[in-house]
């Protein structure tokens, strides 16, 4: 069945469309990465940004939206100071204090 057919038929309140969705091949979608339930939410950026977002994500070997989502819950236990840092980053600060750079 052609899209506008099928698209004329469901708003005319046609029985025959649910039918069409019975007799289609089930579908396997994408698995969620987490239990957790989210929620979408659309940000405009300028395409800069998103360019220098995307290649920082890309160099980290995830997803822009999984990138982002850490930067938005990192800043956000920032707030509350509840944030979590790195044995690695800890380990780099302490080195650095105990051999500090010449000026």
């Amino acid at each position: 069945m052609h899209r506008n057919d099928a698209t004329k038929q469901f708003h005319s309140g046609d029985d025959r469309i649910a039918e069409l969705i019975d007799e289609s091949p089930a579908v396997d979608l994408p698995t969620p990465d987490t239990d957790v339930p989210m929620v979408s939410r659309s940000v405009r950026l300028p395409l800069e940004t998103y360019e220098r977002v995307r290649s920082a994500a890309d160099a980290r070997g995830i997803g822009v939206t999984t990138l982002m989502r850490q930067w938005i819950e990192a800043g956000l236990a920032d707030l509350d100071d509840s944030a979590t840092v790195s044995l690695a980053d800890v380990r780099r600060a302490l080195a650095s204090l105990a051999h500090p750079t010449a000026a």
